[in-house]
Order: structure tokens, then sequence, then C-alpha cells
């Protein structure tokens, strides 16, 4: 699929978005837990307090879990599960900035009462799809279309 053909799809719905949202929360889970479980090695396997660096820590491993996947292949798993993809304005897959800036901006989505997410039902686009330039879109259409 090329560049312009997936540029050419159309956006996911928010659906789509979310259920690729909770496929994705077992993957974090268990990251977060993984990445939680190195930090109590080095703690000599003493439990860690509520910290602000260990908050920096996780949340850090969880946006390079994303980021990765998005700079990779444009989908995370589930993503590809519900046939949706991030695309930069390229039709491409983001670059690892656009991907931290898309992440910080989703996190500002999800502190305003998930006001950045349902902004989708009137629009196209999330406020973090906006300020990152990327977009969702939905891959199972170009599959349809081919038929």
């Amino acid at each position: 699929m090329t560049s312009s053909s997936i540029s050419d799809l159309p956006p996911a719905s928010l659906i789509r978005q979310l259920a690729a949202m909770v496929y994705d929360s077992m993957l974090v889970f268990a990251v977060l837990f993984f990445f939680s479980a190195i930090a109590i090695m080095f703690n000599q396997g003493e439990a860690i307090e509520s910290s602000p660096w260990f908050t920096l820590y996780l949340l850090l491993a969880l946006f390079t879990f994303y980021a990765w996947f998005w700079h990779k292949s444009g989908q995370t798993l589930g993503m590809r599960v519900w046939k949706i993809r991030i695309v930069d304005e390229s039709g491409g897959n983001p670059d690892w900035g656009v991907c931290y800036l898309r992440l910080v901006s989703a996190l500002v989505s999800i502190l305003c009462f998930g006001l950045g997410y349902w902004w989708r039902l009137f629009k196209p686009y999330t406020w973090h799809d906006r300020l990152s330039r990327t977009s969702i879109v939905n891959v199972s259409a170009a599959n349809s279309s081919k038929q």
C-alpha cells in the first residue's frame, strides 16, 4: 500500500480507536509490570515508594513502547487487530518526535476528562491528532475497496 493510498483512507471511528486502546491496555499493564520488576530488582527486592522519579520512569517506558510501534509500523497490536493505523501528513509512519508529541498531547486530552478524545465525535480528528499533525485511518477500508 503506497503512502498516497494510505492518506486517502477514511478516518477511523472513535469506537475502533477506543477498542484498540482497550486491547492495548493489556499489553501496557504487562510493560508496566516488566519495568516495575526491573526497578524493584535494582532496589534490592524492596517495594518502591511512589515518587515522581518512578512515575516519570514508567511514563517514559510507556511512551517509548507506543512510539516504537508507531514509528516502526504505524500500529500497535490493538490497532492491528482493529485495522487502524496512525499516519503523518505524508501518509507514512510518524517520526520519533511526532510520536512523543502525540503522546504528550494525548495525555493532556485524557487529563481534560477525555475531552480531546470525545472531540472525535464532532470532528474527524482528536486534539492530539491535530497537535501532532497525524491521523488514525481505517485500514479495513482499503481491503474492502480492493474487493
